[in-house]
């Protein structure tokens, strides 16, 4: 048999268990106590392995993958990615509703469970390492300086509009809407910042979906399994799981813990700047007498919000597009530009990204505020497991 494929530089294969333990031994499948994971339907075959998961919800129907070959175009398949992302979202436009246990266990005859177990650290320190209870880059001090920089552009466009409802040249409820968007958007920003992006942890294993694979990778940097569609970052000096990019102006990586955060920022900074150059241009083109006129003291004000929002509006949408795509082609950034660059981006059969694995299982109305999110399968959008949580399903099922 053939040794395992390299893709990067810093992973070798994963030959033996990882620090910490491997896998565990699948459990009985005859055992119809305890509780299982349920895919594909409640008509699906039981697994070997169980989840900690809460309100699992039935699975939809998924069609039948067949063999991909290799297309000479890369239109062709990117389109199907596109039109399949399209789909699942129009298939979750019914909102999330957390089924009953007893209604859950009287349909299927199994019981569900959610792991509360909090195996995060205590320490009130501030980093990126192992044992540190808040995440934040420190290493970096130009992304320190890019992020702050976005706080006070931030505020000091709401501080501008402000001014201008207070001299009574816009209306109060133009200056509470808009600063109301402007709070949504550094909410999230401080969650994209200080929120872990997907760090992998040292004594991580492979979980069900990979653990058959042959090319499981092992970074040499953080003595760690190394998940796919995750990159080591050289700035967090951290293996990151799903990892798109490492942003400055965010100070943080932007990877399957923080995407949701991210995602919202940027379409809160879109829509702060479209609202504010429509109101200037409204103001401009058709303001016709002194009650709404820029006073001269906040012309100048008003000027310069007007270039930070051209600039912030191309920026966001340029964002915006990018992750887009990423979710609905499965690539991120740095997969994207690798494919790139080996002239194989015809050759991908990345799935796209489920919006669930992004926003969570949570009513739509959680969708859009800066909050966590609540995923169906945490191992499954993350790409890892844990023994220590392995063993406590272990000993749940027992």
């Amino acid at each position: 048999m053939s040794a395992p494929t390299l893709h990067d530089k810093e992973s070798t294969p994963l030959l033996l268990s990882p620090k910490g333990g491997g896998r565990l031994d699948p459990a009985n499948l005859n055992n119809t106590d305890g509780p299982q994971r349920r895919r594909g339907g409640p008509q699906a075959p039981v697994e070997t392995h169980f989840f900690a998961s809460k309100y699992d919800p039935p699975a939809q129907p998924v069609e039948a993958s067949t063999g991909k070959a290799r297309h000479n175009n890369a239109t062709t398949p990117i389109i199907k990615k596109i039109y399949t992302s399209l789909s699942m979202i129009k298939e979750t436009v019914q909102p999330y509703t957390k089924p009953s246990l007893e209604n859950e266990r009287g349909k299927f005859g199994k019981h569900y469970y959610e792991d509360n177990y909090n195996d995060l650290p205590w320490k009130c320190t501030f980093g990126t390492r192992y044992d540190d209870g808040v995440w934040m880059n420190q290493s970096d001090s130009p992304g320190l300086l890019m992020s702050s920089l976005v706080w006070l552009m931030i505020v000091y466009a709401g501080f501008t509009v402000t001014l201008l409802a207070k001299n009574n040249s816009l209306p109060s409820f133009v200056s509470v809407t808009y600063c109301t968007i402007c709070a949504l958007a550094l909410a999230s920003h401080a969650k994209t910042a200080f929120t872990d992006p997907g760090s992998i942890p040292k004594h991580a294993v492979p979980n069900e979906k990979d653990s058959s694979k042959l090319n499981i990778t092992y970074c040499n940097i953080c003595e760690s399994y190394k998940p796919p569609k995750s990159h080591h970052c050289r700035i967090c000096n951290r293996c990151i799981s799903g990892m798109d990019h490492h942003c400055p102006w965010m100070n943080n990586c932007i990877g399957g813990g923080n995407m949701k955060h991210f995602f919202l920022f940027l379409i809160y900074v879109w829509t702060a700047s479209s609202y504010a150059l429509i109101i200037f241009g409204l103001n401009y083109f058709l303001c016709s007498d002194e009650e709404c006129v820029f006073p001269n003291g906040l012309v100048a004000l008003v000027r310069l919000m007007t270039f930070l929002c051209v600039g912030a509006l191309i920026f966001s949408s340029n964002m915006i597009l990018s992750v887009f795509w990423g979710l609905t082609t499965g690539m991120g950034t740095i997969d994207r530009m690798k494919k790139q660059e080996a002239n194989t981006f015809d050759e991908s059969d990345e799935s796209p990204i489920a919006w669930t694995d992004v926003f969570g299982i949570g009513s739509y109305f959680s969708w859009i505020l800066p909050i966590d999110p609540f995923f169906d399968d945490y191992d499954q959008v993350m790409g890892y497991s844990t023994t220590d949580r392995l063993q406590r399903e272990k000993h749940t099922i027992a």
